[in-house]
């Protein structure tokens, strides 16, 4: 161990601790303040937001079928009224609790690609989740998840930047568990902050030993340069969001949603230029099995209303065109309902992407009600098609070796 490391591990190793929200500074060790951002290409600067539906949306009820009558006749008491729905064409149309999600597809920047899911799809939450985050409906345990295995792949597109955050949740989702890069969980902004340990003086003379650290001269690629580099990008990240929190003007309201407020706070990091290329939320309660359209019509005015501000917030600051953002759910809901008002675990629902203009429509063919798989709706788009058209044509992040096969492309990009 060369002696400059010694010290520094002597120095903050063993007795102090820097951390943004309680975690260690190894986990951003790639994060970088505006001010330091290096020269990046046209899609370097690309972001993609995943929002996961956590209990398995009812699609049906989301993208109504109102043009076809088994819709209703599956559903006596809880399908959505012909007259309330909002129409995309003679057959489909949004949730009447969705008008913001319906503006953004009138304006061609909302893709939904219907019918999506995989083979001999499994209806246990856990399992599911876990295949939809590994991208690996082959395998039963994996370690990794897709986002983690394409962040690895693709680190030399990322080097000197924070690629990812997992934000406003408890622990980090398998779907960014990689091998090579380390993906911090930020529950808020206000504890992604710079946290120092001890007294008034203690504090005092840990501020200048790191600023110390950070002047310390040291050859490219060396372990002294990767420490120096933990602790500059640590500080100055912490740095710039906490003036960012302060100065950052949203120009949507939005509503008073624990989604509108992570969604805000993602735009404030976007604003921040973190080099952060992909963030991950999530909103649950959908796992409907009784009493379903009040809290189901609760949920999608919450998503509906979130997405819409979020990207009206991002055009007002000229970013909406470098943000893509996708949903998914575990899986759909059964076609017919059941004797509580509600629905059972399904399969095959829709994914929502919000796209750049002019891109925006249906995509794929909606499964038919009545030629069905043990009552469940059979897919028609698989999951990973969907993958690896963000991961090539929207981050320009390799798909083949993520997911382990050839997957064919959409045009939503």
């Amino acid at each position: 161990m060369t002696t400059n490391r010694r010290l520094f591990l002597q120095q903050f190793g063993a007795t102090s601790l820097v951390s943004l929200g309680g975690i260690p500074p190894e986990f951003l060790s790639r994060a970088i303040a505006k001010d330091a951002l290096p020269s990046r290409r046209e899609t370097d600067s690309r972001i993609l937001v995943v929002v996961q539906l956590s209990g398995g949306n009812d699609g049906l009820n989301t993208v109504v079928p109102f043009g076809h009558d088994e819709y209703y006749k599956a559903r006596p008491g809880i399908a959505v009224g012909r007259s309330q729905v909002l129409r995309l064409d003679d057959q489909v149309g949004l949730h009447p609790q969705m008008t913001g999600m319906k503006q953004l597809y009138d304006d061609g920047r909302l893709a939904i690609v219907q019918g999506v899911g995989y083979p001999n799809p499994d209806r246990s939450h856990f399992r599911s989740m876990d295949i939809w985050h590994s991208g690996r409906p082959d395998t039963e345990y994996t370690r990794d998840g897709w986002l983690g295995r394409a962040l690895d792949a693709a680190l030399d597109q990322h080097s000197g930047s924070l690629p990812a955050i997992a934000f406003g949740m408890e622990k980090q989702p398998l779907a960014l568990a990689a091998a090579k890069v380390n993906v911090p969980t930020v529950e808020s902004l206000n504890g992604y902050q710079l946290q120092l340990r001890g007294t008034a003086d203690g504090r005092k003379r840990f501020q200048k030993s790191l600023e110390t650290m950070i002047s310390l001269p040291a050859s490219p690629g060396s372990e002294l340069d990767f420490l120096r580099q933990t602790t500059q990008t640590a500080v100055r990240s912490a740095k710039r969001l906490k003036e960012l929190q302060a100065s950052y003007r949203s120009t949507a309201e939005y509503p008073g949603t624990p989604l509108a407020n992570r969604l805000k706070a993602v735009a404030q990091m976007i604003a921040g230029e973190l080099g952060t290329r992909i963030f991950y939320l999530s909103l649950g309660g959908f796992d409907t099995h009784s009493q379903q359209q009040g809290a189901h019509q609760a949920l999608l005015r919450e998503l509906s209303g979130a997405i819409a501000a979020f990207f009206e917030d991002l055009s007002g600051h000229g970013l909406d065109d470098r943000v893509m953002l996708a949903t998914f759910s575990e899986f759909g809901r059964r076609v017919a309902e059941n004797g509580s008002l509600g629905t059972d675990h399904g399969a095959a629902s829709q994914m929502f992407i919000v796209t750049s203009a002019g891109k925006g429509g249906l995509y794929g063919e909606h499964p038919s009600l009545t030629d069905l798989q043990q009552g469940d709706l059979q897919y028609q788009t698989d999951f990973r098609s969907v993958y690896a058209t963000l991961l090539e044509k929207w981050l320009d992040f390799p798909s083949e070796s993520v997911l382990k096969g050839q997957f064919d492309t959409m045009e939503f990009v």
